[in-house]
């Protein structure tokens, strides 16, 4: 949707979440709250790029994001930029020092995503276990009689074992109260033993919760720090009859390996939702192999988290055009910055045409 009435904030959106013929690809943004606010409009770039360039980010205050790099070039002209919002919780692929030393705030849509990545996980759990993909397959190629050789096991009496344990991983935990599992395994350099013992699971190391864990969930963000962090060696650590779930970033898990270790039965399965190349133009190796299911960075993408990933960007963007610290932001020290100070306070609605 296009506003058309005078404003003085103008958030531009990235073209695809737009079609060629200018109609939304997904069914709600969650972006009413934008409408209602008179002195905010809001449009799409009339085309699409990989990386933003500083002509499409001309006249906007704000922009919200949906797939497109923003880059050092991106934000070289952005005198007048004060946000960036990323439409997702993902933000590898904003130079964020760039967006901080040209005075932009970046935020992210905290806790949009918790409960369908969750609930996404959980489903991958059960369908790995349960092997749904290959029960599926002996009816469609008429195979009935080799059901007895498909035995499934249940979660129940099993460890998961969750590497990051912020709002995604919380949420996992708090689905998996009713499946009778044994205590949950944690590596995240973040938590502290106070709040494992609030969390009621187990800070370990990360060999450890390889080692000791029937399912291994992954839930941080790809970082240099976590780039490659599941590679042969991890992998070589982790029982035959464990699993893999990846619904964070591809980059984390060396995919070559993950496929040397699936195809010779060194692990159970896999579930992978994100790719170190995405997006894909060729099917993976790892399509080839019966005890894998993959998406396109999509298993968790549902109506309601449309909805509530716009609705919470929008209210971030909305804070900060009317002069309010919103959540999310993940550049905080942009605060700090004396010239950010200055652009806020140019650009910002005044307080006397806020909301009541």
């Amino acid at each position: 949707m296009t506003t058309t009435r005078s404003a003085t904030f103008h958030i531009a959106l990235t073209a695809d979440f737009y079609d060629a013929d200018g109609a939304p690809r997904f069914s709600d943004l969650g972006l009413t709250a934008l409408d209602a606010c008179e002195e905010i409009s809001y449009a799409p770039f009339p085309q699409h790029k990989t990386e933003i360039s500083p002509e499409q980010l001309e006249g906007a205050q704000g922009v919200i994001v949906l797939t497109p790099e923003v880059t050092r070039a991106s934000v070289s002209q952005g005198q007048n930029l004060l946000v960036i919002g990323r439409f997702g919780v993902g933000y590898d692929a904003v130079d964020l020092d760039a967006c901080t030393e040209a005075d932009v705030a970046v935020l992210i849509a905290a806790g949009a995503v918790d409960h369908s990545v969750a609930e996404a996980t959980v489903g991958w759990m059960i369908a790995l276990t349960h092997r749904f993909r290959e029960k599926d397959a002996l009816v469609r190629n008429a195979q009935w009689n080799l059901r007895s050789g498909f035995h499934g096991c249940e979660l129940r009496g099993r460890t998961l074992g969750i590497i990051g344990l912020g709002g995604i991983g919380r949420s996992v935990l708090k689905l998996l109260e009713s499946f009778g599992m044994k205590k949950p395994l944690a590596y995240d350099p973040a938590l502290n033993a106070t709040q494992a013992r609030e969390l009621d699971v187990e800070l370990v190391g990360l060999d450890d919760l390889l080692s000791h864990s029937d399912f291994v969930s992954l839930h941080c963000p790809l970082t240099p720090q976590t780039r490659g962090m599941i590679g042969k060696r991890e992998l070589d650590l982790m029982k035959p009859n464990a699993y893999l779930i990846n619904t964070a970033r591809g980059g984390i898990v060396d995919e070559e390996a993950l496929y040397a270790a699936l195809s010779t039965n060194q692990l159970a399965g896999a579930a992978i939702d994100c790719f170190s190349e995405e997006p894909l133009t060729t099917s993976p190796r790892l399509a080839e192999l019966d005890n894998v299911l993959l998406a396109p960075h999509c298993i968790a993408w549902t109506t309601e988290l449309f909805r509530e990933i716009g609705q919470t960007v929008a209210q971030g963007l909305i804070d900060l055009a009317h002069g309010r610290t919103p959540r999310g932001v993940v550049n905080p020290e942009v605060f700090e910055r004396e010239s950010f100070q200055k652009k806020w306070s140019r650009l910002q609605i005044s307080a006397a045409m806020s909301p009541k």
